[in-house]
């Protein structure tokens, strides 16, 4: 019964642990500040947000392919 306990408590505390290390980490990240702006010259006329990629394509291809291979998968199984 003892051995048990103690594999019990080793439990907690590496879980408990791994918890705070986790904790720390994730409130060192907010501590960051927003990134300089861009130099001059850089060909816009004004700071143009991110996020301008397109994505339909490469979606519709994932997609595809995730079809596929659900379909295989099925037929497969029968």
């Amino acid at each position: 019964m003892e051995d048990k306990n103690m594999k019990n408590t080793r439990k907690n505390i590496s879980i408990v642990s791994l918890l705070i290390v986790l904790l720390i980490a994730t409130i060192n990240t907010h501590a960051q500040t927003d990134p300089p702006p861009p130099p001059g010259g850089h060909g816009e006329s004004g700071d143009v947000p991110g996020g301008g990629a397109p994505l339909a394509s490469g979606l519709v291809i994932l997609m595809a392919l995730g079809g596929a291979y659900v379909g295989k998968k099925i037929y497969d199984i029968k």
